[in-house]
């Protein structure tokens, strides 16, 4: 599995910036490559939805299920499908803001793309979230 950690402050409350981020419909605001996000259900541990997302000109769908959940605190995300990933947010106070980092973690769907595109993948998602954490900060500062 490959790995990408991400820091970033925002100068919000850690309450805002949670919900936020825990609202699978603003996932179409800060992840470039999102397509579509569908059939939201429930909120906390076991919340779902399923997404469309495109990369490297091909178009994966899949599935969210919340796995953990600690309000304000602490989230954990893992899809299925097209992309296997989970996604590991934690919230913490900061100088009155936000200090948000994300731990993802994903399989490389090498069978999809080959070997070849692996290291191209690598660098567009590396990017990606980079991107994600810079668009959460600019919506909530905004």
């Amino acid at each position: 599995m490959a790995k990408i950690e991400k820091s970033i402050t925002i100068n919000a409350p850690v309450e805002e910036v949670f919900a936020y981020v825990e609202d699978p419909m603003n996932e179409l605001e800060y992840l470039p490559s999102l397509v579509a996000v569908k059939d939201v259900t429930g909120q906390g541990v076991g919340a779902h939805h399923r997404w469309t997302y495109k990369m490297a000109g091909l178009r994966f769908e899949g599935e969210t299920t919340v796995t953990e959940y600690i309000p304000n605190e602490w989230m954990v995300v893992e899809t299925k499908g097209g992309i296997v990933s989970t996604w590991s947010w934690t919230f913490t106070p900061e100088d009155g803001g936000t200090k948000l980092d994300l731990t993802l973690e994903y399989t490389v769907p090498i069978p999809v793309l080959g070997k070849l595109g692996e290291a191209l993948v690598l660098k567009q998602n590396e990017r990606e979230a980079g991107q994600a954490m810079v668009n959460i900060k600019a919506k909530l500062e905004g």
